[in-house]
């Protein structure tokens, strides 16, 4: 079994939304500018990388279309490096580094980038809401459609 290790790591600077320095920055630019610079911290090529996996809590819009892989090519990863997104709303990023490690423990590959993104500004103020909720599902369980 091999063991998985945390090699590097990079983000992007926190700023305010809809006013901060990146406000209306698409996701991927964000994404790709960290993950980008994570790996050159590692000392890797960007071909290296076996899979970019990333969290996202509002994969749609400028987060959307599979978010990771828009990610991975911005980053500088060539089109043979995939990309996974992964929506567990606040435990998105978590979770990737979580499935990345898996993947590693058990011989999938040797290195993953893992982490998360959201772009508040590029889709809060608009979210899809047309038909958000299953009728008979929240009559069963409202607390489904909880916000976190």
């Amino acid at each position: 079994m091999s063991n998985a290790l945390i090699v590097s790591t990079a983000r992007t600077p926190l700023a305010k939304s809809w006013k901060g320095a990146f406000n209306m920055t698409h996701g991927a630019t964000l994404g790709g500018h960290a993950v980008q610079h994570a790996i050159a911290r590692a000392g890797l090529e960007a071909a290296a990388v076996e899979d970019v996996i990333m969290g996202c809590a509002n994969p749609e819009g400028a987060t959307g279309a599979n978010i990771a892989r828009q990610i991975a090519l911005k980053a500088g990863c060539p089109v043979s490096v995939s990309g996974m997104t992964v929506n567990r709303f606040c435990s998105s990023g978590l979770q990737t580094i979580a499935l990345a490690a898996q993947r590693i423990i058990e011989g999938e590959g040797d290195v993953y980038v893992a982490g998360g993104v959201e772009s508040i500004s590029c889709v809060q103020q608009e979210m899809n809401q047309h038909m958000l909720r299953d009728p008979e599902l929240f009559a069963q369980k409202p607390e489904i459609y909880w916000n976190m």
